[in-house]
């Protein structure tokens, strides 16, 4: 294999949908034997458990940076949340970074949880990291809850980086105060991901913050030609399709798309009562229609596509943008592969030599936020 390191470039683990689990230790040694920098690790109510998934690939690797993107901190009590992250933490010797996110308001309605709002996100960070130092959390009444009592342990003193996933300008400025990465949206433009990288990096500096103490991950979905067509499909206009059913008023406004549009699909016979995610059922014919009647080009082109050598160059163009890394989005690692090989013949001889291996650390030997400099 690549017998090199890319810390710059991430993938998904269990890319999508998937009902066997046990293949997400073949997927982490190929990612860290091609030479992969970090995999990422969606949660799912169904076989995708956060915790779970990631002691699997810390058992499975060496190297290999482990990022939780993302769970929801409201799904857990604050405690056995911490301790799933001080696991992990010790477990890899020091290669997670625990994530966080918004989720889906209409799922937790139905789950009878709380919807996850900023504030709520804040105080629940700000929880975590006072127990991963050792400090008690006493009578606490917040935004994340009434808490009377929640300790780990005094002696703890855990370098845990927080990674939060964010779209709208809201949960880009509370990443800037408070995160230590940041995981952006599939489907971001060039331009939007030069925006938002802005806009955190100025949130941090009026927080305080050395705005580059902040890692910035792009997501870019890559669908490269030697997969099969109705592969191509799904990863490419069955993900975009389902990000639509799902959350498209957040999306089209992050990338300022005109809303007529995200209308036209919604209205579109296909999608009006559709049974499903179209990435998960949709047909050929149904996605190839979607294509060519119900979503603009230019949306799809918010993506790396074509042959290896030009999706490498899309990787480039992130980085043009302001990211600090890519991960290499809705593809497993066998099928980024090629794209892995022409990235090593056209990546920029020490740009990210700086880079450590935990995908929630801007450099080697910066700390996360500590509970005191919080704002």
């Amino acid at each position: 294999m690549s017998g090199r390191s890319f810390p710059e470039l991430g993938c998904y683990g269990l890319a999508g949908h998937s009902a066997t689990p046990r293949d997400l230790i073949g997927e982490a040694k190929l990612a860290e034997s091609l030479g992969i920098g970090s995999m990422f690790l969606s949660e799912r109510f169904n076989t995708k458990d956060a915790g779970v998934l990631a002691g699997a690939v810390i058992a499975a690797t060496t190297t290999l940076g482990i990022g939780t993107a993302a769970t929801n901190h409201n799904t857990r009590h604050p405690l056995v949340t911490a301790t799933m992250a001080t696991t992990a933490h010790r477990m890899s010797g020091g290669r997670y970074a625990f994530g966080l996110g918004r989720g889906f308001g209409m799922l937790f309605d139905l789950m009878g949880v709380p919807q996850v709002t900023g504030a709520q996100l804040e105080d629940a960070v700000g929880i975590y990291r006072r127990l991963w130092h050792g400090q008690a959390v006493g009578g606490h009444d917040g935004p994340a809850g009434n808490f009377p009592y929640l300790n780990q342990d005094a002696s703890f003193d855990e370098d845990i980086p927080v990674l939060l996933m964010a779209i709208g300008d809201n949960t880009l400025d509370l990443a800037g105060r408070i995160a230590d990465g940041v995981v952006l949206h599939t489907f971001f433009s060039d331009e939007t991901l030069a925006r938002a990288v802005t806009r955190i990096r100025t949130a941090a500096e009026r927080a305080g913050r050395d705005p580059a103490s902040i890692r910035i991950w792009s997501v870019l979905a890559t669908v490269e030609d030697s997969l099969p067509t109705e592969l191509r499909l799904r990863k490419l206009v069955g993900r975009m399709a389902t990000y639509l059913q799902g959350y498209g008023a957040a999306l089209v406004a992050a990338n300022r798309w005109d809303p007529a549009d995200l209308e036209r699909f919604r209205t579109h016979p296909l999608v009006q009562g559709y049974p499903g995610a179209f990435d998960a059922i949709g047909t050929t014919e149904e996605l190839t229609r979607l294509r060519d009647e119900a979503i603009p080009a230019h949306w799809l082109a918010a993506s790396a596509t074509g042959t290896a050598e030009q999706c490498a160059r899309r990787v480039l163009d992130q980085f043009d943008a302001g990211a600090d890394s890519v991960i290499l989005h809705g593809a497993t690692p066998t099928e980024i592969a090629p794209v892995i090989d022409a990235w090593r013949r056209i990546r920029p001889e020490g740009r990210f030599d700086h880079l450590p291996a935990n995908p929630g650390l801007a450099r080697t030997g910066l700390r996360p936020v500590q509970p005191s400099e919080e704002s």
